[in-house]
């Protein structure tokens, strides 16, 4: 008698509950591109000057509206895998130029989107990706030589130090009008003053003179958001401001050392319990005398040793600050570590996990504590008055609504990352904007894929067909034809020679023609960010046409708990 084993209903080569997407006959590649059209068209209508908001509510039934492509990816949960190769792409952008995120996002998009059409006419994803990394680095030359001609078109009126305002301002301006156009003069002064502040003194001349890498560090420009008032109201501080009163009755101080304290200021308990045994009236009253006499002994070496500030970082008793009151000490309890971090910065003091009387190299100095107003908020500010740098300043927002607020904020934040390309090796060359530079890569890229012999031509003329849709958005979303306006752009590059290479999008509409050279308004690009940006963005592009098939497992866990605010009931407070 022969043994049969049972058959098994799941067997197959993965577990029970994988999915697997072929490259089948309707195409994973077709299918992957369908995905991302959904979110491209999310991200392009946002690009620009005129770029429209979007109202996302998100897992934790956040409200929150912008227009910046890096806050919106960040908030929504995308699933698809070919998506979030995108996605991903666009926060290396974030996280290396500070900016063009939503850049990164629209030309992808528009590369699978120009790929659809080559593989309809049967072209095989090989030759589109070779294709496209033929261009790419044809496209990254020719970015090098319009950045050469911008500056000789120019002559000496462009400003090439990395210290000089006016050059922060050119360079973060464009940045700020994509997000907040019409407050990109107050924005871009509050941002360029902020980051002269907090530069390194270029007393070697090589900083000046050669255009090599500056230390800058984002974080050492903080932003502080106080209701009220409007945004032309908004200043900036060369030191820190906190919205809350020292707990101390000394309230400000002038040329103060400063003293900070990550420890409780307190006397030290024991680990253990213990029982006392009191046996008269006496050793009652003299039970905590030795702690207090201890404590007193501590603030007095404090007091003694010169120092005017006490910061704390966490808790201060009752009796402690009774002992600083006596001793006339500032006392300012700050809670958030990365705000102690910060406040040693400007004081140069060096946080102490242990209180005592505190040695000369971890004393810190302010030239300034004080109370001020700003609208009906009362606030301590930390303030060096003399011209030497700062490692931290902060610029005060002021604005009438929270929405608003959290909105420039956005803006301010991609204005001070953007500084970061800047003070890279090699950071202070520029390309035109408002869609000028695309548009010229437009021409010189096609005219390279007529020489290229072969198939790769189409895959090429299609990269350079991609870079049309900067200058296309930029139009639509300024109330412009794009039929009447594209033709004059391309006839402005064509026919002016010298001046050519500096005509894009007018999208204030002065323009009979849609068109104006922007070198007299002074829209200028990074070289470095958008030479990242392209690459970037080809690069996903390429890396989603290379994949002919998902494999997902099944999904951890129970069944997923609803998020959100529930059907029928989106009026509720956040």
């Amino acid at each position: 008698m022969s043994m049969k084993l049972p058959g098994n209903p799941n067997a197959g080569l993965f577990k029970q509950g994988y999915n697997s997407y072929s490259n089948s006959l309707d195409g994973q590649i077709y299918r992957s591109i369908e995905a991302i059209k959904e979110l491209h068209k999310l991200c392009v209508t946002s690009y620009g000057p005129y770029g429209r908001n979007k109202i996302i509510v998100n897992s934790l039934g956040k409200t929150i509206i912008t227009n910046d492509a890096a806050t919106m990816l960040r908030e929504l949960d995308v699933i698809h895998p070919a998506v979030k190769i995108l996605v991903m792409a666009t926060q290396q952008q974030n996280q290396e130029m500070g900016d063009y995120s939503n850049f990164v996002m629209v030309l992808a998009g528009e590369f699978l989107n120009c790929c659809e059409k080559l593989l309809t006419l049967g072209l095989q994803p090989v030759e589109i990706i070779q294709g496209f990394n033929m261009a790419k680095e044809f496209a990254l030359k020719e970015l090098d030589l319009i950045s050469k001609e911008v500056e000789e078109g120019e002559g000496n009126k462009f400003v090439t130090s990395k210290f000089d305002p006016a050059m922060i301002r050119k360079v973060i301006k464009p940045i700020l009008a994509s997000k907040k156009y019409g407050f990109e003069e107050e924005l871009s002064q509050l941002v360029s003053e902020a980051v002269v502040h907090i530069l390194p003194t270029p007393s070697d001349e090589r900083l000046l003179t050669e255009d090599i890498q500056v230390p800058f560090n984002v974080d050492s420009i903080r932003i502080v958001k106080i209701m009220g008032g409007s945004l032309r109201d908004s200043e900036v501080v060369k030191g820190m401001l906190f919205p809350m009163e020292p707990i101390s009755h000394i309230k400000q101080a002038n040329m103060a050392k400063v003293v900070v304290f990550n420890c409780p200021v307190d006397i030290a308990t024991t680990e253990t319990k213990g029982t006392v045994l009191l046996h008269n009236a006496k050793e009652m009253l003299d039970f905590s005398k030795g702690e207090e006499d201890q404590l007193d002994e501590m603030v007095k070496e404090i007091a003694d040793s010169g120092v005017k500030v006490v910061i704390c970082g966490a808790t201060v008793s009752d009796l402690a600050l009774h002992y600083l009151n006596r001793y006339n000490l500032i006392v300012m309890k700050v809670g958030s570590k990365f705000e102690l971090r910060r406040l040693c910065k400007v004081c140069g003091a060096t946080p102490l996990a242990r209180l005592g009387k505190p040695t000369a190299e971890e004393v810190g100095f302010i030239e300034t504590v004080k109370l001020s107003n700003i609208g009906s908020n009362v606030v301590t500010v930390f303030q060096q008055e003399s011209s030497e740098r700062t490692q931290c300043a902060t610029i005060v927002l002021r604005g009438a609504t929270k929405n608003n607020l959290d909105d420039v904020e956005r803006c301010l934040n991609d204005g001070i990352s953007g500084v970061k390309g800047l003070m890279k090796e090699g950071g202070t060359k520029i390309l035109p904007g408002a869609g000028s530079t695309e548009i010229e890569l437009v021409s010189r890229i096609t005219k390279y894929g007529e020489k290229t012999p072969g198939l790769l031509q189409l895959s090429i003329k299609q990269f350079a067909k991609a870079f049309e849709v900067i200058p296309r958005i930029l139009a639509e979303t300024a109330g412009l034809n794009c039929n009447e306006v594209l033709p004059n752009l391309y006839a402005a590059h064509n026919n002016n020679q010298s001046d050519g290479v500096f005509y894009g999008i007018d999208v204030d509409g002065v323009e009979e023609d849609g068109v104006k050279n922007i070198k007299e308004e002074g829209i200028f690009d990074l070289l470095a960010a958008k030479k990242f940006a392209v690459n970037v963005a080809t690069d996903a592009a390429t890396t989603v046409l290379s994949v002919d098939q998902i494999i997902m497992a099944k999904r951890a866990g129970g069944p997923a708990v609803p998020k959100g605010p529930k059907a029928g009931n989106w009026d509720q407070d956040d």
